[in-house]
């Protein structure tokens, strides 16, 4: 899903990577580390997937990447199978979903394959030892899934993959190779209507 900093160039100026993030930093002094969790569209440097290098769109990690080098560190998060907590359309009611196994022309179909149920994988140029023979190959670009807010099975293919190189894209890739939808950290009262509803429920407090 596109996020409010995935934009095109063409529409105006490159906006800051993140007022609010960028504020914080500052006010806590140079000691401070910020961290920021949203989706891999958001997250990852769309310049190394087809979001940035043909539609020519800017995302937060880009513009963190291009404004703090390599004092941002953008990781990224995947899996093959599991169930995930989103909607089916914009607006719509939060379900749980079952998350179809990865396509087989993709990085987490490759990850699937090496049978590992978790890793963590050093995606830095410099890497050494194994670690540079594994960046190496994945500098293949392949496709990679990408779930948000919204979750569309039935048109996986054109809703939710496009193809990236992991390398450019993340410094550092979480695999698991299934995972579990988010739970809620409270229940609502029982008497709240959808528009009472804090606005981070069922993600947050």
């Amino acid at each position: 899903m596109a996020s409010p900093w995935s934009r095109s160039r063409r529409t105006g100026p490159t906006p800051p990577p993140s007022t609010t993030t960028a504020r914080l930093l500052e006010a806590w002094g140079p000691k401070c580390r910020a961290v920021v969790w949203a989706h891999n569209s958001h997250i990852g440097d769309a310049s190394a997937t087809v979001m940035g290098a043909e539609r020519n769109q800017l995302n937060l990690g880009q513009l963190c990447r291009e404004a703090m080098g390599n004092r941002a560190a953008l990781i990224g998060l995947d899996t093959y199978t599991g169930t995930v907590a989103a909607a089916s359309r914009w607006d719509g009611p939060m379900q749980v979903k079952q998350v179809l196994p990865a396509r087989t022309d993709s990085y987490e179909h490759m990850a699937h394959a090496a049978g590992l149920p978790r890793a963590f994988v050093d995606l830095r140029d410099g890497v050494a030892g194994t670690g540079a023979t594994l960046r190496e190959a994945l500098l293949q670009p392949l496709r990679e899934r990408f779930i948000g807010v919204i979750y569309q099975p039935e048109t996986e293919l054109q809703s939710h993959y496009m193809h990236a190189v992991l390398p450019r894209q993340f410094v550092g890739w979480l695999w698991l190779d299934t995972t579990t939808a988010v739970h809620p950290l409270g229940a609502p009262p029982q008497t709240a209507s959808a528009g009472d509803m804090p606005d981070t429920y069922p993600f947050g407090l």
